[in-house]
């Protein structure tokens, strides 16, 4: 069996959530099975394991209706895509696609790195269910990141496709280290947030909740534009906020290592790497109560109603409490331990060997 992997997400000299998911997914695949990665950029290079490549065009571009034409040359039994747009017309081949989230049906806003035509393709793509079910059920079989996903999938009627689950995982620096090291308090009284600023991750409930933390600091990890700054710092002007603006791997690692909790009033997500990424180093999640945050923390996380600051610091001042930190930190590694890429690579392996023998039976 022949597997190419579409590597064409893959960020240049920095992963975004899916180019992680690329990266990760295809560096413990090829540990079970040999893989062909297809890039767009020779840069990708840099961000992904040393396998095999093809060079073909970038899935922004006007060719991609008919990239297969370029696909079907390197003779593959199937193909995996960590998206669901990738062009299939005159395929010789079986395509998975993947769905991580139906965020966007939600909150229309599309993501502002993208050029303008995109995101008003983004937008009108957005505005009815059709485009979806219409890609999807191109396809051979569907893959998503979580069971809340998948549930909402079904929910819609988005694929008469097969659909499974082949978690994200975290591959956070100097985790194992960290692991083993046990924590039973917190080095400082700082909170961490990991993420855009996007309406929909709602920081203004962060902001509001540390003003009423004495003795607390919001720190803010991502890239951020100076009006959104200006906006979350008017917001409680006596809250204790550090801004980041786009920390390395190694001190968004460290803020983490240090601080009381990472935290979250996301209204709406498609999985939560920064949780696994908090867990796995032992320090406590407190997040929104939404389905896909139980799916990730399970009982080892503190929830809040997404809000109310005043829950969210209710559930900081009981991580204060004797032993409930350590406790937490404990149960947080414990359940981070089910989010490993191997076990993910290892899921998918089986559900590219499906849609492979469902095309030889077929063609048989």
């Amino acid at each position: 069996m022949k597997i190419v992997f579409d590597c064409r997400y893959t960020r240049i000299g920095r992963h975004d959530g899916i180019s992680r998911y690329t990266a990760g997914l295809v560096t413990a695949l090829a540990k079970l099975h040999p893989v062909t990665m297809l890039i767009s950029d020779h840069r990708q290079l840099d961000m992904l394991p040393d396998l095999p490549w093809e060079l073909v065009s970038a899935p922004t571009s006007a060719n991609e209706p008919f990239v297969a034409r370029q696909v079907n040359k390197l003779a593959p039994d199937v193909v995996f895509t960590p998206m669901q747009t990738m062009g299939g017309w005159g395929r010789d081949y079986r395509l998975v696609l993947t769905v991580h989230d139906l965020i966007y049906y939600r909150n229309r806003t599309p993501p502002r790195d993208l050029a303008w035509p995109i995101r008003l393709l983004w937008r009108l793509y957005h505005l009815a269910w059709w485009p979806q079910r219409m890609l999807l059920n191109r396809s051979d079989a569907v893959v998503t990141v979580s069971q809340t996903t998948k549930n909402l999938i079904a929910e819609h009627h988005l694929t008469r496709r097969p659909v499974s689950v082949v978690m994200n995982a975290a591959d956070a620096p100097g985790a194992a280290h960290a692991a083993s090291v046990v924590r039973t308090a917190p080095v400082s009284r700082s909170l961490v947030y990991m993420g855009s600023f996007m309406p929909y991750k709602n920081v203004d409930t962060l902001v509001r909740a540390v003003a009423k933390l004495p003795g607390y600091e919001l720190h803010l990890m991502s890239r951020i534009g100076e009006r959104e700054r200006e906006r979350l710092s008017a917001i409680a002007p006596g809250a204790r906020i550090v801004f980041h603006n786009g920390a390395s791997d190694d001190e968004y690692t460290q803020a983490l290592r240090d601080a009381t909790a990472l935290v979250t009033a996301s209204l709406d997500e498609g999985f939560g790497i920064p949780l696994v990424e908090s867990m796995t180093l032992g320090t406590p999640v407190v997040v929104s109560d939404i389905p896909i945050f139980r799916e990730i923390g399970g009982e080892s996380a503190l929830y809040f109603e997404p809000t109310s600051a005043d829950d969210l610091v209710a559930r900081i001042r009981d991580l204060e409490a004797p032993g409930v930190w350590a406790e937490r930190s404990a149960a947080s590694e414990r359940e981070a331990s089910r989010f490993t890429w191997d076990a993910s690579a290892e899921h998918l392996l089986t559900v590219l060997t499906a849609a492979a023998a469902r095309s030889r039976r077929r063609l048989g």
